[in-house]
């Protein structure tokens, strides 16, 4: 077997151009590890936050970044070949991961290629009931989705608050989801629609036959009407767009409520929110098989979809980031690898 492969690497910070389909070298499974073919990546914001070198950190929070650097955490395909400690994985199987996140953040994931080398524990057999596009649409998003919603999964130190995050219950309460066609948003819908939610999407009007296709009860379109002019008495905001706006949800919340920001840098309203009572919490995302596994089964039986706005192949990945660039994606852009 050849010790070189096809990747997506970049030699420099910068736009879309930056990014160049080339040779590179293999890797191999190290202990632990399983070698997976890779059929298809999907696309996350930390891809191109990497490929312009993080800039919208401060520089002392911004990862020393090695070039050529290959961008990439999703991925599905077939494992190739497996360390001599595996027992769980066999050639053959059809796998999925959000590959090393957030240890990966300087471009060490690298999931935009032929070939990955993966952590065991961050692997899970992809679900059977859907293809491998739609399964590399999925981990990143689903699981942070999951994680701030149902289930954290790990105890490591918040690094954005002192205390670790915690998810609220949504059974017969009012969720609100903010950017809902988007990654994040649109599974975020799905999954508060399955604990039994009242669901409030909010996005651009072209995206509400899907939204409510999704289970959304009630659509709220941004480009016509502000949210937080609308929506009262909400149990639990779920911002996927985050940042400094995220604050104009607080008045859309009842007391006792939450606001989670998917991105919450910028945000400053915390003082307020602690006199109208609400509890502002946020997390990171962390790979986790075991989870991928168990929210395998949700989108093997259909509970969950796994929306797809576009698909490139990898040797168009900056075409991929272009059409990330533009916004308004619905559910997720992925690549495919002949």
């Amino acid at each position: 077997m050849s010790h070189t492969m096809k990747a997506v690497r970049f030699h420099g910070f910068g736009g879309p151009e930056v990014l160049r389909y080339e040779t590179a070298t293999r890797p191999e499974p190290g202990a632990g590890e399983v070698l997976v073919r890779v059929r298809a990546v999907g696309l996350n914001p930390p891809d191109w936050y990497l490929r312009e070198g993080y800039r919208m950190l401060p520089p002392e929070w911004r990862p020393p970044v090695r070039f050529p650097a290959v961008p990439g955490t999703d991925i599905s395909g077939v494992v190739e070949a497996v360390a001599e400690d595996i027992d769980r994985f066999s050639v053959g199987d059809e796998v999925y991961s959000m590959v090393r996140f957030p240890s990966g953040l300087a471009g060490d994931s690298r999931a935009y290629a032929e070939y990955v080398s993966v952590p065991a524990s961050e692997l899970a057999p992809k679900p059977a009931g859907i293809d491998h596009v739609r399964a590399a649409g999925a981990p990143m998003s689903l699981l942070t989705a999951w994680q701030f919603m149902i289930e954290p999964g790990h105890d490591e130190p918040n690094p954005l608050q002192p205390n670790r995050h915690a998810p609220v219950p949504i059974e017969g309460r009012k969720v609100l989801v903010n950017g809902a066609a988007g990654g994040v948003g649109h599974f975020a819908v799905q999954l508060a629609k399955w604990r039994g939610a009242h669901v409030i999407a909010v996005a651009s009007g072209k995206h509400e036959t899907l939204l409510r296709e999704l289970g959304a009860d009630e659509f709220i379109d941004y480009t016509g009407t502000a949210p937080e002019n609308v929506a009262r008495d909400v149990d639990l905001v779920i911002d996927t767009v985050g940042g400094p706006n995220a604050g104009r949800f607080l008045r859309t919340l009842k007391r006792g409520g939450a606001l989670f920001p998917i991105f919450p840098l910028g945000f400053s309203g915390a003082d307020e929110a602690g006199k109208l009572g609400v509890t502002i919490s946020t997390t990171q995302v962390r790979s986790s098989g075991a989870q991928l596994e168990e929210v395998g089964r949700l989108l093997d039986d259909g509970t969950v979809r796994v929306v797809i706005d576009s698909t490139y192949p990898l040797s168009q990945a900056r075409l991929s980031h272009e059409r990330a660039a533009k916004g308004h994606i619905q559910g997720k852009i992925v690549l495919t690898v002949e």
